[in-house]
This record gives structure tokens, sequence and C-alpha cells, in this order.
């Protein structure tokens, strides 16, 4: 009986194997159609936003070598039949964009420069240091992030003004050579680094500035990328300060000139199409050099220790 009984079990199972392998490659088949469905969608739906995003960028390539009347005719013209790269030329030197554009990399490279080193200086103390209120202090620190700059401009441009500081270098770095922003994201990076590290930096003998140049700073090179490529986006993208301080055009940022070169008559249309191609231009490369430093250094930060 026990022999029948076995023999029972190996045939039903045999059928039940035979029953469920097709059973489980449809599933599997299904499974990777639906796989390459979603993939195409998802690349189809990427590339049409690409393409919107992309595309004024293009029409402004295309409207920088067009004649002026062109530029106007109805429909638009999407691709050039007659190329005048002359335009280039024109803005760089007609429209002054090239002293514009030194202006704006010795300003943008001061402030780079200077909100990077406070806010390490800053994350270091809010990080590593115990000093009375530390958690009071910083939270008035993340509170400034919620003051818009148009509050304290009149205050700002008092005090340039006061200091005979207007029409000079100074007067355009100064004010924003520290941020709260950059404190709050090196010290989150900061805080990602273990605290093993300071005491095996104390047993060595390091002080604060060793321990700082020679521990932090370099495992937190990511999120202090970040925080470099954010300052200059913000800082070469300034308009209204400049604006404000700088008459005299050697003082000129290239955000104040390309204002200046658009209220221009009709014929000037494609210099100034052509100057904003040329101040995107470090942008461009600056996004393109560090895009993976970027987004290492927001993900690095994200993370609380």
């Amino acid at each position: 009986m026990s022999a029948d009984t076995s023999a029972l079990d190996s045939a039903v199972s045999d059928v039940a194997t035979q029953v469920s392998d097709p059973v489980q490659e449809r599933r599997i088949r299904a499974t990777r159609r639906r796989h390459r469905i979603g993939v195409v969608l998802r690349y189809t739906l990427l590339t049409v936003l690409a393409g919107i995003v992309l595309f004024p960028v293009y029409m402004t390539v295309v409207n920088s070598l067009l004649p002026a009347d062109v530029i106007v005719a109805r429909p638009p013209t999407l691709w050039p039949e007659v190329r005048e790269w002359n335009h280039y030329a024109t803005a760089w030197t007609d429209g002054h964009l090239g002293l514009y554009l030194r202006t704006s990399i010795i300003v943008t490279a001061i402030i780079t420069v200077g909100q990077v080193a406070t806010s390490i200086l800053a994350a270091y103390a809010f990080t590593f240091l115990d000093f009375p209120f530390r958690r009071t202090i910083f939270v008035v620190f993340l509170a400034t992030l919620m003051v818009p700059f148009e509050v304290t401009i009149i205050t700002n441009f008092q005090t340039i003004s006061d200091l005979n500081w207007l029409n000079s270098y100074q007067g355009l770095a100064v004010p924003f050579l520290a941020t709260g922003f950059g404190a709050f994201l090196l010290r989150q990076s900061f805080l990602t680094l273990p605290r093993s590290l300071e005491e095996a930096a104390r047993l060595d003998g390091y002080g604060h500035w060793r321990f700082l140049a020679r521990v932090v700073v370099p495992l937190s090179r990511p999120a202090i990328g970040a925080l470099a490529v954010f300052s200059f986006l913000l800082a070469w993208n300034q308009y209204l300060w400049p604006l404000l301080i700088a008459d005299d055009e050697q003082y000129r940022t290239v955000q104040v000139g390309l204002k200046q070169l658009s209220q221009s008559n009709l014929a000037e249309f494609p210099i100034t199409f052509a100057g904003t191609i040329l101040a995107a231009l470090p942008l461009l490369i600056l996004l393109l050099v560090f895009s993976k430093q970027l987004v290492r250094g927001l993900t690095a930060g994200a993370v609380k220790g």
C-alpha cells in the first residue's frame, strides 16, 4: 500500500512540475515584457522633457546666427541658411562682453572662495567644537535662509556706500562672502564622519587646524565641491546688486551688460543672443566638469550621523 502511495505522489509531483513550468515561464516573460515597456516609456518621457528644456537653448543659438530681420519673421526660422558668426565677435568687442565677463569671473571667484572658506570653518565649529548655545546659534544661521536678500539690500547698500566701496570689486563681493546654506550643507556632511577619526587624531597630537586640513576637508570634498558649484552659479547670475552699486562700465557684470544689450534697437538682437550664449558657456563647462561631484556632494550631505 505504501509503495502505491509513493508512486501516486511521484506521479502527482511530475504532473504539477509539468504544469507549473509553462505557467512560471509565462509569468517571467510577462514580467520582462512589462519591464521593457516601462524602460521604453521612461526614456521616451525623458527624451521629450529634454527636448522641451533644450529647445529654447537651440533657438537662442539659431537666433544668434540670423540677421535681425529674419529673427522677427513668421513662421520662425528653425535652421539658419546663412550663418553670421560675426555677431559673436561684435558682442565680444563692441558690446564690451569681454570686459563684463572678466568682471564677473573675478567677482564670482572671490564670492565662491569666500563662501567655501567661511562655510568650512562654521560647519567645523558646529560639528566638532563644544561651546555654549551651539544649537541656538546654528538655528539662527538657518533662520537667515528665510530672510530674502531684498530685505537687507538697503542696509547693505548704505554700508557699502559709507565704506566708499561703490564701483569696486569688494563692494560687489563682500556682502556675499558668508552663507547659512553653506554652513548647513557642510555641517550635515561633517556629521557623517566617524567620531573615532577625531579621537585618533587627538591621540596623534593633531590640533583643530591640522585635523580640519588633513582629515575633515579631504573626506568631505564631494560636499565642498557641491557648495562651490552652487556658490558659483548664484554669484554668476546676480543682477540686482551689481546694478545698484556699479555704474562704472569697468565694474559692470555680464548680467547687467546683457540687459543693456537687450535694450538696444532691433539690429542688436542677434548680438544680444550671441552674448547670451557666451555668458552661458562658463556655466555649461562648470556643470559638465563637476556634475558627478555635485550629485555626490548632495547625497553625501543628506545622511545625518
